[in-house]
């Protein structure tokens, strides 16, 4: 089995307008934190991004900040966090984050919120690795993206079957899932197949 500890978080650097998401968002980070699982995130200090990053290390949490020298001021760089990686792009954050994480939550947030939790799919399912996703569909936030996946299925463009991805409408939920998850794989399978991940 697998062990987690760090998870991955993607979500917004905007609050949204449903305070439920705001909440989740304080509410993860305070679980983390007590279950002593690090968070790796994007680094910025506004939005729902700031709000998981300041509840994590509010409780005494591991938080690893990843991001991009030109997002620095745009984002507002979230200065407590206990490591703080500055890249030279965005596909290099992006890499360095699934490098350094165990498992990956899309909680609510924009178009790149959508793209990174899109790309742990594909790498998934292009055998890069066996790192549990979960998309954190609180409030229902998440529901067309999961009718869109559907809608891939039925219409035979998935073509290994469904895409490998878990779904929690709770947050209290999210950690034992990706737990359960992890716990059917062994670090090495975690990690995919090493002649495809060289290949990505």
């Amino acid at each position: 089995m697998s062990i987690i500890k760090r998870v991955c978080v993607y979500c917004g650097s905007s609050q949204g307008r449903d305070p439920r998401f705001v909440a989740a968002a304080r509410r993860f980070g305070e679980i983390l934190a007590a279950n002593r699982v690090g968070l790796v995130y994007g680094c910025g200090s506004i939005g729902l991004m700031g709000t998981i990053a300041r509840a994590v290390h509010e409780h005494g949490g591991e938080v690893i900040g990843i991001i991009p020298e030109f997002l620095k001021v745009q984002e507002r760089l979230f200065t407590d966090a206990a490591e703080i990686v500055i890249t030279t792009d965005m596909h290099e954050r992006k890499r360095l984050m699934f490098e350094r994480a165990d498992a990956f939550v899309a909680l609510p947030g924009g178009v790149g919120t959508l793209e990174e939790v899109v790309e742990q799919l594909t790498w998934a399912q292009l055998g890069r690795h066996r790192k549990p996703i979960l998309i954190a569909n609180i409030a229902g936030f998440w529901d067309p993206l999961l009718v869109m996946f559907d809608h891939l299925l039925s219409l035979g463009f998935l073509t290994n079957g469904r895409l490998a991805y878990l779904v929690a409408d709770n947050v209290d939920d999210i950690l034992p899932t990706l737990i359960a998850a992890a716990a059917k794989v062994t670090e090495v399978e975690k990690l995919g197949e090493p002649e495809r991940v060289e290949r990505l």
